[in-house]
């Protein structure tokens, strides 16, 4: 509602006062107007320091983003600081990062007033004024460098215009206004100078552990190798820890990655493997994963110690916990294995990425350990081209944490989410019993640009006899060909890292279709399609998958195949030794029971009054 002033009416059978008491009472009026005001906002204002989150919308830093969450009441707080005095910003949410359909809040000028209206915009980019004004202005002000903006808005409005804010990734979108428009009708975001930024929104809010007096440092980085040119490459490196480490046993409590700067775009992931401690000695190498040159004794290597993917920041264990490195039967060879993807072919690149580790010698109650559920990397799962949401699903079976699990079970605190770049959605859910109980970890706004680790806002604990089912979903609408399990960038994956106590000795519970039943699906296809897809044994399975025929009864059938079929089960151990079993083919477990996802509890929409935009009180200059 457009903000103003209005003289207070004069009765007719009151004496008229004078010019000076007319006055006198108008002043009076507007200071108590204004304190009244004043008071309002700072009583909904958080002070300035209980902005824990912070980040920068922008490559060149002229929008920086600062917020609070109250689980309580459901609110965030936002402050939108803005370099130089512009003629207005956009500030707002998306479905992927789209400037079409998102909810927005703007602030501009028309060259004479400045105003602030909670918006959105239509699917040409056409922003319109919101009829349920949800984001509330708290204040608007001049900085010594260019202005601050503080607003509110609940999770959840229940208007269908507004994003609704849960624990997943949030793609924020902004936009810098460079002129005065008339009127919000007046504004497309086509015209604008617009970008995205990907966060978690509703963070869990634990404190940072404080790190202990003797805490140190330690880098396992590349040494300064150049970047191939191809398009996804595999770089391993054997590290060696210093002597002290075979002397006593240490903690690990907190990693973080170190990207060589300008490398930002080319480092994808990077994960540190501890090797078995059969071996005295690791051969020294640098160089590609899959190369013949690669020693064998480096397959060995496969105890994780740390993983970091694009997006991710630093990672600090609970004070309960930390992974254990050093002292006796932990080897000090470790190797370093990054992800490079390179699709510009970029020549003559350098880099030193790597991990730093922090660790410490006061040890915790509790060894971490690092589990892989999901898919195993493999050609037999495969998505057809021109999807929209195929689903994919892994499991780590009843059998396996039964074998592999302490009767008291294991406590996940953490969890990072991981697919290639065709990854929309992930969640992992615990299952006991064949009924589905709790999710584990869950975003159904998942990117593939933005893989960090996430601290659950409550442990999950899985206990022998428990099955994690963790599925992916992947839309390859722009894709022609079928999208394969694998290694490579545009093939795919559906990983659920997650980090829990106390170690045990499992550190894979994956799996995949078996592989006979995909043959015959191939046999199937070539029973309704004259023969196209070669069953012979020279025949790969991405060539076999290359050659079905995407019509509507294929894409069907292998949808009923992942739902169905029996699968291999991959219960590994570190040395990527399988627990005692057989393991190939393994049932589905049986689910009686899904969980269903919550949806807000919202009443019937009503009809609402006409609004106006806000008149907010700046003066604009040139910034």
């Amino acid at each position: 509602m457009q903000a103003h002033l209005t003289h207070p009416h004069c009765w007719s059978s009151l004496p008229s006062p004078s010019v000076r008491e007319a006055a006198s009472m108008y002043s009076t009026a507007v200071a108590i107007f204004l304190v009244i005001l004043v008071a309002a906002l700072q009583s909904s204002e958080p002070p300035e320091s209980s902005f824990p989150y912070h980040t920068h919308l922008d490559p060149e830093g002229i929008l920086e983003l600062s917020w609070n969450i109250s689980y309580v009441q459901k609110i965030i707080h936002f402050q939108l600081q803005v370099q130089g005095l512009r003629p207005g910003v956009l500030f707002g949410m998306s479905d992927r990062g789209e400037m079409e359909n998102a909810d927005l809040i703007m602030l501009w000028t028309d060259g004479n007033s400045s105003y602030f209206a909670d918006a959105w915009s239509d699917q040409k980019g056409q922003i319109h004024l919101d009829a349920q004004q949800d984001y509330q202005l708290l204040q608007a002000q001049r900085t010594s460098d260019g202005l601050s903006l503080l607003f509110k808005r609940p999770f959840v409005t229940c208007d269908p215009k507004d994003y609704l804010i849960e624990d997943d990734t949030v793609h924020l979108v902004y936009g810098i206004l460079e002129e005065p428009f008339q009127s919000l009708e007046a504004i497309n975001t086509s015209s604008l100078n617009t970008g995205l930024h990907r966060v978690q929104l509703l963070k869990s809010e634990f404190p940072t552990p404080a790190m202990p007096a003797d805490v140190q440092t330690i880098e396992i980085r590349a040494p300064d190798i150049l970047i191939p040119d191809n398009e996804t490459t595999y770089w391993c490196h054997v590290f060696v820890l210093p002597p002290d480490f075979s002397e006593r046993r240490h903690h690990i409590i907190k990693y973080e990655a170190i990207v060589t700067e300008g490398n930002e775009a080319l480092v994808h992931h990077m994960e540190v493997f501890q090797c078995a401690d059969e071996f005295e000695s690791m051969p020294q190498y640098d160089g590609s994963c899959y190369s013949k040159m690669k020693p064998e004794r480096l397959n060995y290597c496969r105890h994780v110690l740390a993983a970091w993917a694009l997006g991710a920041e630093a990672f600090y264990y609970p004070e309960e916990a930390g992974v254990a490195v050093g002292g006796l039967g932990s080897s000090r060879y470790l190797r370093l294995e990054i992800h490079y993807h390179n699709p510009w072919n970029i020549q003559g690149r350098h880099d030193s990425s790597g991990i730093r580790l922090y660790y410490t010698g006061s040890l915790r109650k509790f060894n971490a350990g690092i589990m892989e559920l999901g898919l195993v990397y493999t050609p037999v799962m495969a998505i057809p081209p021109q999807e929209t949401a195929f689903v994919l699903t892994g499991y780590c079976t009843d059998k396996c944490t039964m074998m592999a699990l302490p009767p008291s079970g294991i406590h996940i605190f953490a969890s990072q989410l991981h697919t290639h770049l065709t990854g929309r959605k992930v969640v992992t859910v615990l299952a006991r019993n064949g009924q589905e109980r709790k999710v584990v970890n869950r975003d159904n706004h998942y990117s593939p640009h933005f893989q960090e680790i996430r601290m659950l806002k409550k442990i999950v604990s899985v206990f022998p006899g428990d099955v994690l089912i963790t599925s992916c979903t992947y839309n390859t609408e722009d894709r022609k060909l079928a999208t394969v399990g694998g290694f490579g960038i545009l093939e795919e994956m559906c990983v659920n890292y997650v980090h829990y106590y106390p170690q045990t000795e499992l550190e894979l519970c994956k799996s995949a279709v078996n592989d006979g039943y995909l043959q015959k699906y191939f046999r199937q296809v070539n029973s309704f399609n004259n023969e196209e897809v070669c069953t012979c044994p020279q025949a790969s399975v991405p060539e076999q998958f290359t050659s079905v025929p995407w019509n509507s009864y294929n894409r069907d059938m292998l949808k009923a195949l992942y739902r169905f079929a029996p699968i291999s089960m991959h219960c590994n151990k570190t040395s990527a030794v399988s627990f005692q079993g057989e393991w190939n083919p393994q049932p589905l477990p049986e689910i009686t029971s899904t969980l269903k996802e919550s949806a807000p509890n919202c009443p019937a929409q009503q009809a609402l009054s006409h609004t106006d935009p806000t008149l907010v009180s700046i003066k604009w200059g040139r910034g």
